[in-house]
């Protein structure tokens, strides 16, 4: 389990949490300051009964704590996670959050999700100026694509090229499995196999039949049934197939791409097979004893490739912008998902927010995954949930229509349920990690 891939997959993610926890507290920080709230702590990682590291300077202790679950910024006067009702218990100074209009806690409040929200915007264009983007038009894909049983429900083919999406090019054809699971599609212009171009209409409820059925992409690309690789002691290797081989056809059913020999062999039992394949333009027919299970012992090679276009400043400022909004409209349309038995069985902890970085050191994809962690910490954050700061933007809001302040003893019990409703979340998100690696 733990390999060098497990530890860089762990270092990244620490890296990147260190990052966005320091300035999503620093959200709060600053404005807090500005306001004159005092700031009696910031700390990176929680500090239970023990810090790795502090530091007074003026009135603030600065610290990292030992337990790697977020941070925090202590605010006087303010009911949060470190219940202090000692302080409380007292009357209320000119300088604590509590003194503060209304406005200014909220601003206070907020600040720590719309940094976030900033920073993932501006490290996509980032990313894009620096490294540009990889594109994959249907061009790339000359076979088309092949579609999963629940959209050739709705009129797709085998071989159909992807043309546009509600009339707009895609720049990587395959974002069209994400859009038709998350976004809104009214339609998609395909080409079909006799060269005729059709537009296919999607249905409003089509991203829920997808996900609940487990084929989470509607569209995978068709390749050459040509040999990559032939594995050891097995039957192709034995009968003499070879890297590069193409295959024609299987007992003289015609073999167009890899899908249809994949499907062939999955259909049919026979134990003996002639393959038919193309070998520096020579044709040879092969025969082949295939294993108990059905396997003959090849890989194919997939000959499909991306290609990289340059962004200049102002494109990688607008599409970065793009592209941030779509990550964050994709994932609170996602969210739905979590309500339901299958969707709560995927919850992932920290696991599965480590399995997004690259298995080997690579600051493109670093700082892809840091964005996209950073903008669904933005989104978490301001769910209207006690302990969590959209929790302290629900009831101040309603302070602000109401005119009515609540109490702090209502205040600190819905942050207690709050705070243990986290716990228990936490808890069951990662025990589902140790279920799926385990279990």
């Amino acid at each position: 389990m733990f390999t060098p891939e497990f530890f860089i997959k762990a270092t990244q993610l620490l890296l990147s949490l260190s990052i966005l926890i320091i300035l999503h507290e620093l959200g709060h920080f600053i404005p807090a300051k500005l306001f004159g709230t005092r700031v009696e702590k910031f700390y990176l990682f929680f500090d239970v009964k023990y810090s790795l590291f502090k530091k007074k300077i003026g009135e603030t202790v600065y610290g990292i704590g030992w337990l790697p679950l977020g941070g925090y910024v202590k605010i006087s006067g303010m009911i949060d996670e470190s219940f202090d009702k000692e302080q409380m218990a007292k009357p209320a100074q000119p300088w604590e959050f509590r003194s503060k209009p209304a406005w200014q806690r909220l601003i206070i409040m907020l600040g720590g999700v719309t940094v976030n929200l900033i920073v993932g915007f501006v490290i996509y264009m980032m990313v894009l100026f620096v490294w540009g983007k990889e594109t994959l038009p249907q061009s790339n894909i000359p076979l088309g694509m092949e579609p999963s049983p629940i959209v050739e429900k709705i009129g797709f083919e085998n071989g159909d090229k992807i043309l546009n999406v509600d009339g707009k090019e895609l720049d990587n054809v395959l974002e069209i499995n994400r859009m038709l699971l998350f976004r809104p599609v009214d339609f998609i212009t395909v080409e079909k196999n006799d060269g005729s171009i059709s537009q296919i209409d999607v249905p409003s409820d089509l991203g829920n039949e997808i996900f609940q059925s487990g084929l989470i992409n509607s569209f995978t690309p068709l390749f050459s049934a040509e040999i990559d690789s032939v594995v050891p002691d097995s039957p192709a290797l034995y009968s003499g197939l070879q890297p590069g081989d193409k295959i024609l056809s299987v007992n003289d059913f015609p073999i167009t791409d890899w899908s249809s020999f994949s499907d062939w062999l999955d259909d049919n039992s026979d134990s003996q097979i002639d393959v038919l394949v193309d070998r520096n333009n020579s044709n040879y027919t092969i025969s082949i004893e295939r294993n108990d299970d059905g396997t003959i012992g090849v890989f194919p090679a997939i000959n499909i490739r991306t290609t990289n276009q340059k962004v200049g400043l102002a494109d990688s400022i607008i599409q970065g912008f793009e592209y941030g909004y779509w990550t964050l409209y994709e994932y609170v349309a996602g969210f739905k998902y979590i309500f339901t038995k299958k969707g709560a069985q995927q919850l992932g902890g920290f696991g599965t927010i480590g399995n997004i970085f690259p298995a080997t050191w690579d600051w493109k994809g670093f700082w892809l995954s840091t964005a996209l962690i950073s903008i669904i910490l933005a989104f978490m954050n301001v769910l209207p949930i006690p302990a969590l700061d959209g929790g302290h933007v629900m009831f101040l809001l309603y302070e602000m229509i109401t005119g009515k302040k609540l109490s702090d003893k209502f205040m600190e019990t819905a942050t207690m349920i709050g705070f243990f409703l986290l716990i228990a979340l936490v808890l069951y998100a990662n025990g589902n990690d140790l279920f799926r690696a385990f279990g």
